[in-house]
């Protein structure tokens, strides 16, 4: 799956630890994508899959779903960027 990040955002405060999102595209795609993501510590990540606007193609977001969730690599590029961009 070829994903194309193209923003990303990410703030830290003591109440709610880290909270971010990331925009992206996926080849092929109609739509694009925003996860949300949240950890207390930094570790444990939580996150919100959502197409960036309006509604789309079902399938294909449950495809890049079922992507975050099988391709650790990918998660940890889209936290990455996340955090580069609290960093910045």
């Amino acid at each position: 799956m070829n994903v194309m990040i193209n923003h990303a955002k990410m703030t830290k405060s003591k109440e709610d630890g880290y909270v971010g999102a990331v925009h992206f595209e996926v080849e092929g795609h109609q739509q694009a994508y925003e996860i949300t993501l949240h950890s207390k510590r930094g570790s444990d990540w939580g996150y919100g899959l959502f197409f960036l606007e309006g509604s789309g193609n079902e399938e294909q977001l449950l495809e890049v779903e079922d992507e975050i969730e099988e391709n650790d690599e990918l998660f940890e590029r889209l936290i990455e960027a996340g955090l580069a961009a609290l960093e910045e």
